[in-house]
C-alpha cells in the first residue's frame, strides 16, 4: 500500500511536462498553458499620460496656489485621448487636459479640475501640486522587454489584459492533453434513461468530465461499460491510441466484479501500485501500457472525486504544461466537531472561509454525493488522529 505521497511521486514519474505546442489566439487562451514565455515588445503607459481631468502645468507656477490667493494661467489649448496634436505650455501656461491625454514633456505635474474655475481662456488654481504628481509615466506599468508570462504559466483573464495592452495577438501554448474517461459497473444507467431497480445513474462520468475540462484538459467521455473485463480492456486499449491519460471508475477493489485485476494482464500494463492508504479511496489502481499512464479510481462518488483531486489532478496539471504540482495545502482552525477517528489517513469534504475550516454536512459518508455541494477544500486527518475537537488546528487542500 503506498503513501498518497509515494503514489502522487510514482504518477508524476510516469507523464512528461506539456507536449506538442500551437498557436492560440489571445481570447482562447484562457486556462491554457504557455509554452514560452513573453516579453514586452513596448512600454506600458506608451508615454506620459494624465490619470484625471484638469491641467497640466509646471509646478513653480502653482506653488503659492491657495483658495485665497489663486495663481492664474494663460490655457494654451487641450488635449483629449488619443490626440495626436503637440502642445508646448511655456511657463505661465496651462494646458486643458483629460483623462488619458499624452503629457507635454514640458509640464511636470497635473492640476485636477476641481482644484479650479475650469476655465477655457485662463484658468484660475487653488492649490499647489508637487513635481511629478498626477502623471502616469511612460513604463511606469511596463517597460520594454520586460518578461510578463512566464512558460508554464496558466493563463488567466488578467493576464490577458495585460498582453492585450501589448498588442499581443497570439500565444504559443502547450496542446490541451486528452484525457479518457471510462465509468465501468453493471448497475451504471446515463440520465435519461429508465431508472430499473438495483440500478443507480452514473453521476462520476459527468463530474469528472467537467473537471478534467476545467483543469484545462480535453475529455473523451467514453460510455460506461458493464463489469466486463475483455470488453474493457479493448475499449480502453482503442482509446489510448489517441489519449494521453486513460482515468476509470470503479472495478479496483476484492470484490467479484472488481475486473480491473484483470483489465490491465489483458492490456499488457505495467502494474504501479494498488491500494493507498487514505480513506476514501484506498483500492485505487495505477498503471502504464505505452508508456501512457492508467489511473483507475474507486467507484464510489466521493472516494472517486478525493482521489482525483489529490492525484489525477497534478498529473492532468504536469500534462498541461505546469512544470511542478502547484501547492494548495493550508493550515487552518477547525470549526465544528467530527466524531469519526481511526487508524486510517481520512479524507473529509469541507469549506474553508479563510480563517477556518467547517464541514459542509452532518452526512460525510463517502457515498454521499450532497455533501460535495458547498465543499472547496479536503480536510487531511492523519492517521490514528481520533475525533476532531472545535478550534484543532488541520490541513486542507484547496479545490
Amino acid at each position: 500500500m503506498e503513501t498518497l505521497e509515494s503514489a502522487l511521486s510514482l504518477l508524476l514519474d510516469h507523464v512528461a511536462c506539456g507536449g506538442e505546442t500551437e498557436q492560440v489566439a489571445l481570447l482562447d487562451s484562457v486556462g491554457r498553458v504557455a509554452a514560452a514565455a513573453v516579453t514586452s515588445p513596448i512600454q506600458v503607459p506608451p508615454f506620459d499620460r494624465s490619470p484625471l481631468d484638469g491641467y497640466a502645468v509646471h509646478s513653480e507656477d502653482i506653488a503659492s496656489a491657495s483658495p485665497e490667493s489663486p495663481v492664474t494661467l494663460k490655457v494654451i489649448g487641450e488635449a483629449d485621448a488619443g490626440c495626436g496634436e503637440v502642445f508646448r505650455p511655456m511657463r505661465g501656461e496651462a494646458l486643458r487636459i483629460m483623462t488619458g491625454a499624452p503629457v507635454p514633456r514640458e509640464c511636470d505635474c497635473v492640476i485636477m479640475q476641481e482644484r479650479t474655475n475650469e476655465g477655457m481662456d485662463t484658468v484660475e488654481i487653488y492649490a499647489p501640486v508637487g513635481h511629478g504628481k498626477n502623471i502616469c509615466w511612460a513604463g511606469e506599468d511596463v517597460s520594454l522587454g520586460q518578461t510578463v508570462l512566464e512558460a508554464g504559466t496558466q493563463i488567466t483573464c488578467e493576464h490577458i489584459s495585460v498582453l492585450a495592452s501589448l498588442g499581443v495577438t497570439h500565444l504559443t501554448c502547450y496542446r490541451r492533453p486528452k484525457v479518457a474517461l471510462l465509468c465501468t459497473g453493471d448497475e451504471l444507467k446515463q440520465p435519461g434513461e429508465a431508472l430499473t431497480f438495483g440500478k443507480i445513474y452514473d453521476s462520476s462520468r459527468s463530474m469528472l468530465t467537467l473537471r478534467i475540462r476545467q483543469l484545462g484538459a480535453e475529455c473523451i467521455p467514453l460510455m460506461s461499460e458493464a463489469d466486463d473485463p475483455e470488453r474493457v480492456a479493448r475499449v480502453l486499449t482503442e482509446a489510448l491510441e489517441t489519449a494521453d491519460l486513460v482515468i476509470t471508475t470503479g472495478g479496483v477493489s476484492v470484490g467479484k466484479k472488481d475486473i480491473f485485476h484483470q483489465v490491465l494482464p489483458l492490456m499488457q500494463a505495467n502494474r504501479l501500485f494498488w491500494k493507498v492508504a487514505i480513506k476514501p479511496g484506498t483500492p485505487m489502481m495505477a498503471g502504464t501500457v505505452n508508456g501512457k499512464l492508467m489511473i483507475c479510481l474507486s467507484g464510489n462518488p466521493f472516494a472517486s472525486r478525493a482521489c482525483f483531486e489529490l492525484l489525477a489532478r497534478p498529473v492532468i496539471e504536469k500534462l498541461c504544461g505546469i512544470p511542478a504540482p502547484i501547492d494548495r495545502r493550508v493550515k487552518t482552525v477547525f470549526r465544528g466537531s467530527f466524531p469519526k477517528g481511526g487508524k486510517q489517513r481520512r479524507i473529509v469534504r469541507a469549506r474553508f472561509d479563510g480563517t477556518c475550516a467547517r464541514l459542509t454536512a452532518d452526512n460525510n459518508s463517502s457515498g454521499s454525493l450532497f455533501a460535495m455541494i458547498g465543499a472547496n477544500c479536503l480536510m487531511d486527518i492523519p492517521a490514528d488522529h481520533g475525533e476532531l475537537h472545535d478550534g484543532d488546528e488541520v490541513e486542507i487542500v484547496l479545490l
